[in-house]
């Protein structure tokens, strides 16, 4: 396991100076899931949930919290994010909602948090507008699929390391 880089000497946490670093281009791609009952999936996909917009309203969310990571998680630098793209996709053998974030950036650090950020949002927001018709509802599976740029090279989730 490499050195964890948010603990100084003294083992206090600190932000990373990363000034020395070369920009690159950095992607980040994360995913997770709300597993609901297939009755709640109905409503979300036909559009009748009483909230409004479910699909629509998480993927805005995810958005904005992409953006605002850095004053959710106290270590993470603000970024330029040069795009960041939400899907969510309905899927009935879940049945649930599969969510996937895409994050760019250009820049000195990556966008691993961010695009958890945006999925765990996402997925928090889909709760929070059908939670009164599915209060058994579970979100799973959030984790960092792949990611690119940067000096310790690409990572795809289940390949050989």
């Amino acid at each position: 396991m490499s050195e964890l880089t948010h603990l100084g000497p003294d083992g206090a946490a600190h932000m990373v100076d990363v000034s020395a670093k070369p920009s690159s281009e950095r992607v980040a791609v994360a995913e997770g899931r709300v597993v609901m009952l297939p009755e709640t999936l109905d409503l979300v996909v036909s559009g009748n949930a009483k909230k409004g917009d479910v699909l629509g309203t998480a993927r805005i969310a995810g958005i904005m919290a992409a953006k605002r990571t850095h004053e959710l998680v106290p270590l993470c630098h603000p970024l330029l994010l040069t795009a960041i793209a939400v899907s969510l996709t309905p899927d009935p053998a879940l049945p649930g909602i599969r969510v996937e974030a895409t994050v760019k950036v250009s820049g000195q650090t990556g966008v691993e948090m961010e695009a958890l950020t945006a999925v765990s949002v996402a997925c928090l927001t889909i709760y929070d507008m059908v939670k009164a018709a599915d209060r058994a509802m579970r979100i799973e599976g959030v984790r960092v699929l792949e990611k690119s740029g940067g000096k310790s090279g690409p990572f795809i989730a289940g390949a050989a390391a």
